[in-house]
């Protein structure tokens, strides 16, 4: 099958914390297919350059290059039809569309100030420089300036929520009975949190807690046996 993944790690290669390339570690269990994971980190960019790109994650499969989580995943679904679909049908590959967008925006916007200034704890000393270089540009303000609010940051993070306790109101996951891309997408955030920080998001009795725990359990335990915080 011949499919490699290169995906984002800081010290510890085994501890995998980009949100995005857990939406492709996600796709990829659920398509029941294996790839060798590569580790890269964020000052590493010359080894992916080659494939066009300057961010993980990156599949290659068979030395084809696939770059973007979003892109990953209607290449795997394309490509490998015969496997259960992420999407369900194009109905539900246009509605993953919009879950896309709203993850990039409302999960991973929503979480960053959240778990910022905890990543740097994660890395090595030179792609913690990097990161909080880059970073402080971006937000125009140091990561403990831009994290120091989140006490009352995390009440409005989980009110963005609603959506979905809504959602479970009739149906165990965003993708119906059972999980499909759409869940990977929004899950891939909570997991990069829970991969980098400590810091608790979600209340024990919310719908959205329970969602959670059924993924982190899915695939035989596969993102709850990834190294992460107690969260």
């Amino acid at each position: 099958m011949s499919l490699k993944l290169f995906e984002l790690v800081g010290t510890d290669a085994a501890r995998p914390f980009s949100p995005y390339c857990w939406r492709t570690r996600m796709a990829l269990a659920h398509k029941g297919l294996s790839a060798e994971t590569l580790p890269w980190r964020f000052t590493e960019k010359s080894a992916i350059a080659p494939h066009g790109s300057e961010r993980v994650p990156v599949l290659l499969h068979h030395d084809k290059p696939v770059v973007d989580s979003w892109t990953i995943a209607n290449y795997l679904d394309d490509n490998f039809p015969d496997r259960p679909s992420l999407f369900g049908g194009e109905g539900g590959r246009a509605m993953a569309r919009m879950i896309n967008a709203w993850g990039d925006i409302a999960i991973v916007g929503g979480l960053s100030p959240l778990v910022i200034a905890d990543i740097p704890n994660n890395l090595g000393e030179v792609d913690a420089a990097y990161f909080r270089r880059s970073r402080e540009a971006r937000f125009g303000k140091s990561l403990e300036e831009v994290q120091a609010s989140r006490d009352t940051g995390v009440v409005a993070f989980r009110k963005s929520l609603e959506i979905m306790r809504q959602t479970f109101k009739t149906q165990p996951f965003l993708g119906g009975q059972a999980p499909n891309y759409a869940d990977y997408i929004v899950f891939g955030g909570f997991q990069w949190a829970r991969v980098v920080s400590p810091f608790k998001l979600l209340e024990t009795d919310d719908p959205v807690y329970a969602w959670r725990e059924k993924l982190l359990d899915a695939f035989d335990g596969m993102a709850r046996k990834s190294p992460g915080f107690a969260v």
